[in-house]
């Protein structure tokens, strides 16, 4: 039997690709996240797993897991948030001591997931606390695969698309910042489980950029949205300043915002990331936006549960 160790599991990736793994009886599934409500969560949906409740950046008794490994995916990430030292423990620290404990286990394969963010031209936390991520595993001597998805969305997803579907439905009209003319590249998260499927039974290495197949504006994105979730709320674009300050009065009282002002200016930020034949080379079926969106907000199983923050 072929044993994995996911790190980050409770997250949106993590949720998604043991939904998708644990149907291979072949497979022992080890799962490891700090967070308390998703972490239940993840026990819940998936008992076939050995789910682990840790905080990577702090030493302790997880490091045990990685033992008799045959891979390991580092999904751990902070995304969102105001506070740099979250950043740093989170994408630095929690890095520092699973690539420790991956070398100490003489784990021979690891999937990194990094993000599209490390060729951005935006600066902020994430982007940079992903960079310095990805140079440690890239100096780390392990062998793996380096992968960096645009924006993703699908089951689980409480910070993206899937939170703005649900303030879609709770308020009276929905906001856009400015023209809403700002270029996306969304990617289904059950499609890049599938590459990292297919990374971890060929061993794939290298560095691949994997940016959703099509490109969209984010107000017809959101548009796409509505027709997905069947939300009757009136799409109204709103100036750039008057958003932002409304972003910045939320802060005030919310000291951990599911959408920050650093956020905002990625948003508007002008990139186009590398489209590449990511489904020839992995083998892997790019599944059309409005498909990909009614799958995830219309799933009997899995489209129901809302993780938390």
């Amino acid at each position: 039997m072929t044993k994995i160790v996911v790190t980050g599991a409770a997250g949106l990736v993590g949720q998604n690709l043991i939904a998708r793994l644990k149907t291979d009886p072949s497979l022992r599934i080890v799962g490891i996240d700090k967070h308390p409500a998703n972490t239940r969560a993840l026990a819940r949906l998936h008992p076939e797993i050995e789910v682990i409740a840790a905080d990577l950046a702090v030493a302790g008794p997880w490091v045990e897991a990685f033992q008799d490994a045959d891979a390991v995916v580092q999904l751990h990430a902070q995304i969102g948030g105001l506070d740099w030292r979250e950043f740093e423990a989170n994408n630095i620290t929690a890095t520092e001591k699973v690539l420790a404990a991956v070398r100490a286990a003489q784990v021979r394969y690891l999937v990194d997931v990094s993000s599209s963010v490390v060729n951005s031209m935006a600066v902020d936390f994430y982007t940079e606390s992903k960079k310095a991520q990805e140079k440690l595993v890239a100096e780390s001597g392990i062998p793996h695969a380096t992968l960096r998805p645009t924006l993703m969305f699908g089951w689980f997803d409480r910070k993206h698309l899937g939170w703005l579907a649900r303030f879609m439905k709770k308020v009276p009209v929905f906001p856009i910042p400015g023209s809403g003319r700002y270029m996306r590249q969304p990617l289904f998260v059950l499609d890049f489980c599938d590459i990292i499927a297919v990374c971890l039974r060929e061993r794939r290495e290298g560095a691949w950029n994997i940016s959703g197949q099509e490109k969209i504006d984010y107000i017809d994105l959101m548009r796409a949205v509505k027709r997905a979730t069947g939300a009757g709320t009136p799409i109204v674009r709103i100036p750039y300043g008057l958003f932002r300050l409304l972003l910045q009065a939320y802060a005030l009282v919310d000291r951990n915002p599911p959408f920050t002002t650093k956020q905002l200016e990625a948003l508007v930020t002008p990139d186009s990331f590398e489209i590449i034949d990511w489904p020839g080379i992995f083998g892997v079926r790019s599944t059309p936006l409005d498909e990909a969106l009614h799958a995830t907000f219309n799933d009997p199983t899995y489209s129901g549960v809302v993780l938390e923050f």
